[in-house]
């Protein structure tokens, strides 16, 4: 039971690491030792925890980020897009003089991406800055070997909490990190991820051993759309992708959750939250980055008016058709994309 009867001051509450990232696309081959590569596309814009931050918002749905910031240039454009342009709650950031901003470069090459990135630990932990956190409906939390204080206060007053797990530098994947789902309502790993820890072969048998764990698994197929269990209800649900003309993957796993936390909330059948979802990623990848390629309710109308008029998409009219009744009936607005160089003021 929550702790309180007055409305949460968010839908979602974030901690994590704002990276800025360079995204380089059209690279006809990786860069070998001694040789120089030119990329047809670039582009430049918050990542890390800001995709997630960014697709939440552009869903309209109240987000309150807590991380910290450094005071260099980068910091300061990352800060600006996220709180005066997407309008983040930076309320629970703080800023500290001589923490560089880390930085990702992303290689988007054969439908995938590669990337190299820079950073250090952040002067402050998550707790520190969510010290009591505020109520919020909903988490999403980066699995950690550790636990944190503020995740299991959030819990106790009512929030669901989601996670996803992040690449092992180790390659280790140690299943013994899985324990640390234990409270959480929902795990949203990619194929690789859920294959590595759960020491399956398919994504379709690790999203069942992992629903063994947590009441709601969706394994993230990339281009292949999604495998999904929910436990407590019995529900499942594979959903394939979608044929977009793809730019760039980066981030498309972070616009997955927030379309899945949206359905959630909202409270729509399993199936209906992973094509949601789907269709979120893949509408992402058109555009460069993670965070200004996730879709606004205005891109996602304009892929439904299009399916509409085209008679062949027989199975995704049928399967994307409660769509009709989850579009807001208010005007939306553009979304802004990411540019090839920072601080681009708006025309």
């Amino acid at each position: 039971m929550r702790m309180s009867d007055e409305a949460p001051s968010f839908d979602v509450l974030l901690s994590g690491t704002v990276f800025l990232d360079i995204i380089f696309t059209g690279l006809p081959r990786p860069p070998a030792p001694g040789t120089e590569v030119w990329a047809d596309g670039l582009g430049s814009c918050p990542g890390g925890i800001a995709n997630l931050a960014v697709a939440l918002r552009r869903l309209e749905l109240r987000t309150g980020l807590s991380a910290a910031f450094g005071e260099d240039v980068y910091a300061d454009f990352c800060w600006e897009v996220l709180a005066e342009q997407e309008k983040v709650d930076l309320g629970h950031c703080r800023r500290f003089y001589g923490w560089h901003t880390p930085v990702t470069v992303s290689m988007a090459m054969d439908h995938d991406r590669s990337m190299v990135t820079h950073g250090h630990q952040p002067p402050v932990t998550a707790d520190e800055l969510l010290d009591p956190p505020p109520s919020t409906r909903a988490c999403f939390v980066h699995l950690q070997a550790e636990d944190e204080a503020w995740v299991r206060k959030a819990k106790e007053g009512g929030a669901l909490l989601f996670a996803d797990i992040g690449w092992d530098r180790t390659e280790a994947w140690a299943p013994d990190l899985l324990t640390r789902l234990d409270g959480y309502d929902a795990f949203l790993p990619n194929s690789v991820e859920a294959m590595s820890y759960t020491r399956s072969s398919t994504p379709e048998l690790a999203a069942e051993r992992l629903a063994e764990l947590v009441p709601v698994v969706v394994v993230t197929r990339g281009g292949g759309g999604a495998v999904a269990v929910d436990s407590a209800t019995g529900e499942r649900a594979d959903v394939p992708g979608l044929s977009v003309a793809a730019l760039d993957p980066t981030g498309a796993g972070d616009v997955f959750g927030a379309g899945f936390v949206l359905g959630t909330l909202e409270g729509w059948p399993l199936a209906q939250r992973v094509r949601f979802a789907n269709l979120c990623a893949a509408l992402s990848t058109q555009h460069f980055g993670g965070s200004l390629s996730a879709p606004g309710w205005a891109d996602i109308a304009m892929w439904w008016r299009t399916v509409r008029r085209r008679a062949r998409d027989e199975r995704e009219l049928r399967e994307y058709g409660f769509l009709e009744d989850v579009l807001p009936q208010h005007g939306v607005d553009e979304v802004r994309r990411a540019s090839a160089t920072i601080r681009l003021a708006p025309k």
